[in-house]
């Protein structure tokens, strides 16, 4: 966002301009207009996106550049492949370069402010993309999903397929927890959500998380990483289910879902004797949909990131032509120095039954990429 001096500059500009216009005989507020549209053309906004090894940000990446580009934007795309320093480097970079705008998809959502307040001393407006960036009163907006609605859907869809909720089914049943990495803001909310939905039957003992770790700080998965999380399974498997069977697993991401599923299936699960668990995610990537046609994945939560692409471009349209971008929520993202108005968009839960009109129909995943 300008300063007070360029925004007054920028006033007396265009005043200087409506008079030229209506000495000329032309209307002062069409011709103010315009030329105020036509001078934003062309500036560069960066985009700054966590990592390649996930086809979930390579996808955001293209969509947002899309939007930018088809709006008059030309763009600067970086990706940090999960390395914070890399990321606060390459958001330096388009800073010096003078870029217009900022949409910022946070590897690390506390490490950002020194770099923020560049681009505040820059009078560089910061969209915060998905992932809310924490400690810094220099995010003016913030462009997600509804991320405890993810971990509802998630929870619920563990409840529902155990026969829990309509009551055809008492348990106990073993469920095992995972949650998304510590220093992304996301993963609460996705946790809280998916805790609202399984914490009644855990009360009743319905549910039963034989390994013990129920609390957040046990159960997350640092940069979402899948080798990770197959780790941890392998562990659980071994020092908890010698005896017991998983028959739940509520992952918060496609990418760890993998990662579980590869685990499982090493400790024969997926056999005839040994049918595999239930196990959650989040994305709609395609390995994970492939999956889910083979009845491994159980579902998924999609996304449609080109709709979240959308909503930040507009962001970043609008502020740099000195309105107010459209929001819907002006009360829940406090990231410790400011609430950040944000716009949330609705996920939909995917499994087996809706894959094809909800991912494939909606032109979001081609057919042929499933085959």
């Amino acid at each position: 966002m300008r300063n007070r001096k360029a925004a007054l500059s920028a006033i007396a500009a265009a005043a200087s301009l409506a008079l030229t216009l209506s000495a000329c005989g032309q209307d002062s507020e069409g011709g103010s207009d315009s030329s105020k549209g036509e001078s934003k053309k062309g500036s560069t906004v960066g985009i700054a996106m966590p990592t390649k090894s996930s086809e979930r940000w390579i996808a955001d990446g293209a969509n947002v550049e899309k939007n930018l580009k088809a709006a008059g934007y030309k763009t600067k795309l970086a990706f940090g492949e999960d390395d914070p320093d890399t990321q606060v480097s390459q958001i330096e970079n388009m800073i010096t370069q003078g870029v217009s705008a900022l949409i910022i998809a946070a590897i690390d959502n506390k490490s950002l402010d020194n770099v923020l307040q560049q681009a505040k001393d820059a009078d560089i407006p910061v969209i915060s993309y998905d992932r809310l960036i924490l400690n810094s009163p220099n995010v003016d907006y913030y462009a997600s999903f509804d991320n405890e609605k993810v971990g509802e859907l998630q929870g619920g869809y563990i409840v529902e397929k155990l026969g829990l909720k309509d009551g055809s089914k008492k348990g106990p049943f073993n469920v095992e927890l995972f949650a998304g990495s510590n220093d992304d803001n996301n993963t609460q909310y996705f946790f809280k959500g998916a805790m609202n939905a399984l914490q009644p039957y855990i009360d009743k003992k319905q549910i039963v998380v034989k390994s013990g770790q129920t609390k957040l700080n046990q159960v997350t998965t640092l940069r979402w990483d899948g080798g990770t999380a197959q780790k941890r399974m392998d562990d659980l498997l071994t020092s908890t289910y010698k005896t017991a069977k998983v028959d739940a697993v509520l992952s918060p991401y496609d990418g760890i879902s993998i990662g579980i599923l590869s685990a499982l299936k090493s400790d024969d699960y997926g056999s005839k004797s040994k049918p595999l668990p239930i196990v959650t995610g989040q994305d709609a990537e395609v390995a994970s949909v492939k999956s889910i046609i083979d009845g491994q994945q159980t579902q998924t939560v999609y996304k449609d990131t080109r709709k979240l692409a959308e909503v930040a471009s507009k962001m970043v349209d609008a502020v740099l032509n000195d309105k107010k971008p459209e929001t819907n929520d002006t009360k829940t993202y406090d990231n410790g120095a400011k609430v950040v108005p944000a716009f949330l968009l609705e996920p939909v839960n995917v499994d087996k039954s809706n894959y094809k009109e909800t991912v494939v129909d909606s032109g979001y995943i081609k057919e042929s990429d499933l085959k």
